[in-house]
């Protein structure tokens, strides 16, 4: 008997999701009889002997990207509500879980994409089939529901400035944010290159000024910035965007922090210890594109053969 290598993996618990499966499968970490299949369509053996190399310790690679901003930024997690706009397969919120989170919502356009291990997980509440853009407090929480003060957001074909403002609605003061950045679906088109790509690290940075800029004006702060130790399926840099609302900063200070003597040193984390208070009405966003930049030179550097 024969089967579509994705469905088989789930079904012997070796991945999660199937989406989780077609992504491993397409990355050359499936081997059946120890030879590397990468068409997730491909029918096998359902005896057959079937392997998969370096599992993630989390349900989509999205785990890993979250996990690289918890890891770099003193970032509490444990027994805290949180907020997953755009959920997908869970990655983000499996990485909340695993972290202590206390209880996770989980809102997303799609529907069926969620992995089934977090589907019946009682920490999380799932509204699939939901536009976090024009979700309200009223919609998601009873009377009686905890409101999370924290929030992670990984969303696709929509500019963050645009779901941010019911973000800020649906989350509890004083509440933390983390938000992935992605240049492609925050510039305009004129920017982006073939297969959907943004190579440039000044539009990359006009990209992450533009949601700062929107964040501010809804009471948000800098906290901190890295990138993505993962690329996004085209190959596109990503951001891990650090903010708090706990201090309301004046219009001036949009950017405070991140006006600094950049250190000679390569880093991959700006923090505001290192910062200091940017003095221009207008931000200098020197200091952005040299980020970028330095994102831009190190990822290139480790994904080229």
């Amino acid at each position: 008997m024969k089967q579509r290598l994705d469905t088989l993996l789930v079904d012997l618990n070796l991945c999660d999701s199937r989406q989780q499966a077609q992504r491993l499968i397409q990355a050359g970490a499936v081997t059946v009889n120890q030879h590397v299949v990468d068409k997730a369509g491909t029918e096998v053996d359902v005896l057959a002997q079937i392997a998969v190399k370096q599992r993630s310790q989390y349900v989509s690679r999205g785990g890993e990207k979250l996990a690289k901003a918890l890891q770099a930024f003193p970032l509490e997690v444990r027994d805290r509500v949180c907020l997953d706009g755009g959920i997908s397969t869970g990655g983000f919120t499996d990485c909340l879980l695993q972290a202590g989170a206390k209880l996770v919502y989980g809102i997303d356009v799609g529907y069926g994409q969620v992995a089934w291990t977090l589907r019946q997980d009682p920490r999380v509440i799932l509204r699939e089939r939901t536009n976090i853009r024009h979700l309200t407090p009223e919609q998601l929480y009873s009377s009686a529901a905890p409101i999370p003060d924290l929030g992670v957001v990984d969303v696709s074909f929509i500019s963050l400035t645009k779901v941010l403002p019911a973000l800020r609605a649906l989350l509890h003061d004083p509440c933390e944010v983390v938000l992935l950045v992605k240049p492609q679906f925050e510039v305009g088109r004129d920017r982006i290159g073939k297969k959907g790509v943004v190579r440039d690290p000044t539009d990359h940075a006009a990209a992450i000024v533009q949601v700062l800029q929107a964040a501010q004006s809804l009471g948000w702060h800098y906290k901190g910035l890295t990138w993505s130790p993962l690329l996004g399926p085209a190959g596109n840099i990503e951001y891990l965007l650090w903010l708090d609302a706990s201090t309301i900063l004046a219009p001036s200070a949009i950017l405070e922090g991140l006006a600094m003597a950049f250190p000679a040193e390569l880093r991959s984390t700006l923090y505001p210890s290192e910062l200091a208070p940017l003095a221009l009405e207008a931000p200098d966003l020197r200091h952005i594109q040299q980020f970028t930049t330095l994102a831009h030179t190190t990822l290139t550097r480790r994904t080229t053969p």
